[in-house]
C-alpha cells in the first residue's frame, strides 16, 4: 500500500508544526502496516466510504482506501482534521 495525498491534505500536513508532522508520519507508517493498528483508533465515519483516524489525542486524519493507495483527505485539529470546519 502506498500513501497518497490531496492538495488539501498536503497543505494541512504542511501548516503542522513540526513536532506533530513526525507524529503524523509515524502514524503513516502504521496505517500503511495495517489501517486498524490500534493506535489509530480507526473509525469508520457514517453513512460513507472514509475513515478518522488519530495523529494524538487532538489531532486528527481523515481518509479512504482505493485498491492499494490510501488517500489522505483532511489533516488538523479534532472538527478541522474530519472536515467539519
Amino acid at each position: 500500500m502506498s500513501i497518497k495525498f490531496t492538495k488539501h491534505a498536503e497543505k494541512d500536513y504542511r501548516k503542522l508544526p513540526l513536532p506533530l508532522q513526525k507524529k503524523a508520519d509515524k502514524q503513516f507508517v502504521f496505517l500503511i502496516i495495517n489501517y486498524r493498528h490500534p493506535s489509530l483508533r480507526t473509525k469508520k465515519m457514517s453513512a460513507e466510504s472514509k475513515f478518522e483516524a488519530r495523529i494524538d489525542i487532538h489531532y486528527r486524519f481523515t481518509f479512504f482506501i482505493d485498491g492499494e493507495d490510501i488517500y489522505i483527505l483532511t489533516i488538523g485539529m479534532h472538527d478541522e482534521g474530519l472536515g467539519k470546519k
